[in-house]
């Protein structure tokens, strides 16, 4: 690991803890008929939205690690995509810990995949409320997000509300 610390490097590594715990409320006890939910005709599924993120996260560290190639993956079974929601932003927090030189500016990380999964993230959640099936909302201010928490462990949350 990095003996130096630097700051951008931080700041993403808090970002996708930050994404690591609001996809995980959002995904948390969905029902399995959620998967399949899209709320209009022209809508993507949740489980085609859900695969989306995973994508823009191993975009995100082709990006950060080798060569920013973009690749369309067909949707896995929803647990199997939660799986992988959490071992692609365990695997870009690996890298963003590490000694390795990101091979582009980290600010480009986030202004492209991350920002774009917080958004994908926020339309799951939004998806539970219409699909019958919402999640409590959340104080994120005083939430137990952890750099480096970035797996399906995550903390309980501190302050709900209905």
């Amino acid at each position: 690991m990095r003996g130096e610390t630097d700051p951008r490097r931080d700041m993403l590594r808090h970002t996708i803890a930050t994404l690591a715990y609001r996809g995980g409320k959002a995904v948390r006890d969905a029902p399995p008929e959620f998967a399949s939910f899209k709320p209009g005709q022209q809508s993507r599924t949740a489980s085609q939205i859900l695969a989306h993120i995973g994508d823009l996260l191993d975009w995100a560290l082709r990006m950060a690690s080798d060569t920013p190639r973009w690749v369309d993956t067909k949707p896995l079974p929803w647990q199997a995509e939660i799986e992988r929601f959490f071992a692609s932003l365990s695997a870009l927090d690996v890298f963003l810990a590490s000694d390795a030189e990101p091979k582009c500016q980290l600010e480009k990380v986030f202004q492209g995949p991350i920002a774009d999964a917080l958004t994908h993230v926020g339309q799951i959640a939004m998806m539970r409320r219409l699909a019958g099936c919402p999640m409590r909302g959340e104080n994120y201010l005083v939430a137990d997000v952890t750099v480096g928490r970035v797996g399906s462990d995550q903390a309980d949350p501190r302050r709900e509300f209905d």
